[in-house]
């Protein structure tokens, strides 16, 4: 072979191996573009890679290509997920540990706290987003682009039609929720919100110099959340599944699919792909009574179980020093944080506060996780056990209360932690009302349980009485936790957030004095009136 032949075949087996690919933290590359692409409530069970029922080509083939996130934890609903993505901090230090934030709740992220997208602002980069924020609105300072976003194109509230964009909080509490910027984007129904937000961001993609100022893309989509509504033409593939709702919520999982694919192909077409990271992560578990499906986790959505809890994630970038791999590093979605500030070029070590940490090292190059437990919440307002004391938390930690940690391979939960049955994939038409009970396991006078989930991934094997010694850690653990958090936030429904006091459309209803006719101004001209107050016994 000759000496030429060798040179070449060296450089290709290096370039093979990752030796050659080019340094983000070198301050002379480019800082990458980063886009980040959320679902909400997809179960774990709802990709290809995971349930070949499902086809999802596209995410298979990126996340193939890529690091999938086999160890990867996201919140259980959809609000407390965004704002730890958004803040890297947990929910018991921004005040939003329960629940989530309601249309008519004046409530939303602490004014105080900077985000990930105002960070990379500062670190010069150009910030959009796309879809449902759902981390309030009373206020004009609540708003995406008040909170670090350049552009904002999407929905504010929690759920809309997916055609019409019309958002209920209750019955006859509507109104139209489709904003552009600060606001309200009239004239858009009879799209279907999954290809309209991936149009948006192919058009944020075409406008942009990729090589004048690094992009960030936060690309939020509504789907696979109800209402069930897909395209025909992505439910037809599935006419074999008799179960409607399941039939429906793949279509829509396929649709997202196809969006993902059109934006991956703009990444090429302008300049962007092989300079850009590719996140995929989910919001919070499936919900089996409306098509989703975790098996075979324990739990579902808003469950503290593995189901409500365990997400899909993976990242591609074909700059990853290590890829094509499956990673079991233990991942927070608070993490996203300071590694996408870090890849940006940003100084994590100034950053107070965070409670995640910068994976970056351990997704590009498989080095082990510095992250060692992850608090998965503590809700002193959820209802509580019935059966819980201090006393049964061994004096350490009232175990009545709603809580879950995990340290190491242990998992502890207290209090409520929620639907804990194991629920199969709805494929029948006529769903045996006895399937529902196959893996009913009712636990009485319960409200502490203990799993090595490393061992024991569908918590079955309670060991809370086994080892009481791993018990008293953890509650310990919770105990620590719960000394650093701050009061929750949680305000009554204000009357005056009704669509119908506010021109038809769910926006701010509270704040400084100027005139909110802009923001509800239909793309049509209208007379101008003098503002009416909303009319409701209730609040006068």
């Amino acid at each position: 072979m000759t000496a030429p032949s060798l040179t070449a075949l060296s450089v290709m087996s290096l370039l093979s191996l990752g030796y050659l690919s080019q340094d983000w933290t070198s301050p002379n590359h480019p800082r990458p573009h980063i886009i980040f692409i959320m679902t909400d409530d997809q179960g774990f069970n709802d990709i290809g890679y995971h349930n070949r029922d499902i086809h999802t080509p596209t995410l298979d083939k990126l996340a193939a290509e890529g690091v999938k996130l086999e160890n990867y934890y996201i919140q259980p609903i959809c609000s407390p997920s965004r704002s730890q993505f958004i803040t890297g901090r947990y929910q018991i230090h921004t005040g939003l540990q329960h629940s989530i934030i309601r249309s008519r709740q004046p409530s939303c992220l602490p004014f105080d706290l900077r985000t990930l997208p105002q960070r990379l602002q500062e670190a010069g980069y150009a910030t959009h987003m796309v879809g449902k924020w759902h981390l309030g609105f009373y206020k004009r300072d609540c708003l995406p682009t008040h909170r670090g976003f350049h552009t904002y194109f999407g929905s504010l509230t929690g759920s809309v039609d997916y055609y019409t964009y019309k958002s209920c909080d209750g019955p006859g509490i509507c109104g139209y929720d489709l904003h552009e910027g600060e606001r309200v984007a009239w004239g858009q129904g009879g799209r279907y919100s999954t290809h309209l937000y991936a149009q948006r961001v192919r058009k944020i993609l075409a406008a942009h110099d990729p090589s004048s100022q690094p992009l960030l893309i936060f690309l939020s989509f509504q789907a696979v959340h109800t209402p069930l509504q897909s395209p025909r033409e992505y439910v037809y593939p599935y006419r074999q599944i008799g179960n409607v709702f399941r039939r429906k919520y793949a279509g829509m999982v396929s649709a997202v699919d196809q969006a993902v694919r059109n934006v991956t192909y703009a990444l090429r077409k302008y300049g962007y792909y092989k300079n850009s990271v590719i996140i995929f992560s989910t919001d919070n578990g499936g919900q089996p009574l409306f098509g989703g499906s975790n098996w075979p986790l324990r739990g579902r959505k808003g469950t503290y179980w593995e189901g409500g809890i365990r997400g899909i994630g993976f990242v591609h970038n074909p700059l990853l020093r290590r890829r094509k791999r499956v990673s079991q590093a233990l991942v927070h979605i608070t993490d996203w944080y300071p590694t996408l500030v870090g890849l940006a070029g940003g100084n994590v070590s100034r950053m107070d506060g965070l409670d995640g940490y910068d994976m970056w090292e351990t997704i590009s190059n498989g080095k082990e996780s510095p992250r060692l437990e992850i608090l998965h919440n503590i809700d002193p307002l959820y209802n509580p056990a019935w059966h819980g004391s201090l006393k049964n938390g061994y004096g350490i930690w009232n175990t009545a209360i709603q809580a879950a940690v995990r340290v190491g391979d242990w998992k502890l939960l207290t209090g409520n932690p929620g639907y804990g049955e194991w629920i199969p994939p709805q494929m029948l038409g006529n769903f045996p009302e006895s399937w529902w009970n196959l893996e009913r396991h009712t636990e009485a006078k319960k409200s502490l349980w203990l799993f090595n989930v490393a061992d024991d991934l569908y918590e079955r094997y309670d060991l809370a009485e086994r080892r009481p010694d791993v018990v008293k850690q953890l509650l310990a653990r919770l105990a620590f936790y719960n000394r650093t958090a701050v009061p929750v936030r949680y305000p009554s429904e204000d009357p005056r957030a009704d669509p119908r006091c506010n021109g038809g459309a769910w926006g701010p209803w509270e704040g400084d004095e100027e005139n909110w006719e802009a923001f509800y101004l239909r793309k049509r001209k209208v007379k101008r009136q003098k503002r009416k107050f909303c009319k409701m016994k209730s609040f006068f």
